[in-house]
Parts: C-alpha cells; structure tokens; sequence
C-alpha cells in the first residue's frame, strides 16, 4: 500500500508552503491541488486519517459544511466562478484518505469541462499544471478572502 500523503501532510503542518496551508481548522486542512492545470482547483483534507464521510468525527463532519460554503464563496470572490463543484472519490492508489475536491466552475468552461468533465484538467504532467508559485499565490489571496469570512 502506497503511504497516506494527506496524513504525511498533516504532520508537517506549520511548515508546509502556502499552496498546502490555505486554511486549517480544527478538523480540515484546506490545499490547492497539485497535478491540475486549473487554477483555484482545491482539496479539503480531514487533519485524521479517514477513508470515507462515515468515518468523521461529529465535530469533523459539522466543520465540513460551513467549510464548503466559505471556501466556495472565496473562490468565486477572488476567481470570478460562476459557482464551484464539490466532489468525493478517495478511490486512487496512495489517495485513499477522504478528500473532498472543491473546483471552480469558470465562465469560460464549454461542455468539455462542465460537470464530472472538469476531471480532464487533472493529472497534468508537472509541464501543464499550475506552477508551484502560482498556486501559492493564489493560496495567498483566499487566506485573505477566507479571514475576511470569518468575520
């Protein structure tokens, strides 16, 4: 079995870069995806190691709806998205730990990229993803736009 990278993330808290520490709570670290070539394209993270929604704790699972909503509002307020897709798979080798993609739905989508389509702009060689500098960047500006949320 290939080793957790959330959990091996988790554990580096307070030393990872922006891109993997937008926001953490209590029971959610909020990260832009790597492999992607669309900006903006996040992951929320249980800080436990779970497998699926069951699996959360009470607290988790009560912190993961307000989550959503704020960090949708966020995108759409630094990104301009018409709104944003939230998903859950867990399902690829090494990507087991329950993660739940947060992806901004841009004006600019055609049928191509709408709905479960929009997976087409993920596992991108590290030439077509969003650079690491970009996504910190941008992981920058929705701290900002998630504090002022908070408020």
């Amino acid at each position: 079995m290939a080793p957790c990278i959330a959990c091996a993330n988790n554990e580096k808290l307070g030393t990872l870069p922006p891109r993997e520490e937008i926001v953490v709570t209590g029971s959610w670290r909020v990260a832009h995806a790597f492999g992607t070539s669309l900006p903006g394209w996040l992951v929320l993270l249980p800080n436990a190691h779970v497998r699926a929604l069951h699996e959360l704790t009470d607290d988790a699972a009560a912190e993961l709806g307000p989550l959503l909503k704020r960090v949708s509002q966020a995108l759409c307020d630094v990104l301009g998205c018409a709104k944003a897709y939230a998903v859950f798979f867990a399902e690829a080798e090494g990507f087991e730990h329950l993660h739940v993609h947060v992806v901004p739905r841009m004006d600019w989508f055609g049928p191509e990229q709408r709905g479960p389509a929009v997976f087409a702009l993920l596992g991108r060689s590290a030439g077509a993803e969003v650079p690491e500098a970009d996504r910190d960047a941008l992981a920058r500006q929705l701290r900002a736009a998630l504090q002022t949320s908070e408020t």
